[in-house]
């Protein structure tokens, strides 16, 4: 084996974490986002550089989702150094964590100067209950659909897609004359956004960012290009970094995870009817479920149990509570929410 020298100056690597923190909130899914100092901890700050550090951001365009250096000194794990920071950022103490994905590409975000450190950042997803966390503290719940409009299909599919996505991504597919190029491009629209009788996979939002980014559609790939975009931001305000992407990959990952995990249950409160937890599932895969359909399939799982209490709405009859049974994950495998679409 030969030896391979080594780059003496090779950036430094620095890595650190994300945390998604997903709650329902109002009837939407909402991931928790800071600002200014607040998405460093201060002890931390010298790991980034100063210009890297956000400050003074605007309520929605360029916030961040909480982060913070890993520090093997103190921090024996990860996930240990995960809470540490959110408990620290966040009015939070966190209840299911899972770790998304290591983010590690080079040009993932703005083209950083000669010998800046490269950023390595472990994402991680965490559900938690609105109602059970204390004043914002600095950050504020923000919809996924302010960052992603066109993924929310509950009332049909998103006007944006046909007045500026589909003009868009054809401008950006007619850019190339190579032909095999082009159809590879085109059959990338239509396969990430169901358009020529395609169907919509609602586990593709990482897909669809990253299209819409390639083709400049989205504020991050100007900003990255060191470009100014003047004007309104249809396709949703940009994120510090590459957190539209971290969030995407969560949004993605949650998706697909409660057709075979009954992780939704994360999301809802102790006791809830079966209405609340149907508008939750579909919240969450921003698609219309069949209301009968879903309650036969929900049975069939033996997820759910009644406590034996009423809760009063404001119209109708008081309807039944239900509590998530905990038993049934001993007894199946395969404990996921089937979505019996209209």
């Amino acid at each position: 084996m030969t030896d391979r020298k080594i780059d003496s100056e090779a950036a430094p690597l620095v890595m650190g974490i994300n945390a998604v923190i997903t709650a329902i909130v109002d009837g939407d899914p909402c991931v928790y986002t800071v600002s200014g100092d607040r998405a460093v901890p201060n002890h931390d700050a010298d790991a980034f550089p100063a210009s890297d550090q956000p400050q003074n951001m605007p309520a929605a365009d360029d916030a961040a989702l909480p982060f913070g250096p890993y520090d093997p000194v103190h921090h024996r794990t990860l996930e240990l150094g995960l809470r540490a920071f959110v408990a620290e950022q966040t009015p939070f103490s966190l209840g299911y964590v899972e770790q998304l994905y290591t983010f590690g590409d080079r040009g993932r975000f703005t083209k950083p100067e000669a010998g800046a450190p490269h950023f390595v950042s472990v994402g991680y997803l965490a559900l938690t209950r609105a109602s059970q966390t204390d004043e914002a503290r600095g950050g504020a719940w923000r919809p996924w659909s302010l960052y992603f409009p066109w993924e929310d299909r509950r009332g049909g599919p998103s006007p944006l897609i046909a007045q500026h996505i589909e003009p868009g991504l054809a401008k950006w597919v007619a850019q190339t004359k190579d032909k095999a190029r082009k159809a590879r491009r085109q059959e990338r629209v239509r396969v990430c956004f169901g358009l020529e009788g395609a169907r919509w996979n609602d586990e593709q939002v990482l897909e669809r960012f990253e299209l819409l980014y390639e083709a400049g559609l989205v504020g991050e790939a100007l900003r990255d290009q060191g470009l100014t975009r003047t004007g309104s931001r249809p396709l949703g305000p940009t994120m510090r970094f590459d957190h539209r992407r971290v969030l995407a990959t969560a949004i993605s990952r949650l998706r697909a995870k409660i057709k075979y995990r009954p992780v939704i249950f994360e999301l809802m409160e102790e006791g809830f009817t079966l209405t609340e937890l149907q508008k939750t599932v579909e919240a969450i895969a921003g698609s219309s479920l069949h209301k009968q359909n879903f309650r036969r399939l929900l049975d069939q799982t033996g997820l759910v149990e009644p406590t034996g209490k009423k809760i009063r709405g404001t119209v109708g009859r008081p309807a039944e509570q239900f509590r998530f049974r905990r038993d049934a994950i001993r007894d199946r495998l395969d404990l996921g929410m089937k979505l019996p679409r209209r």
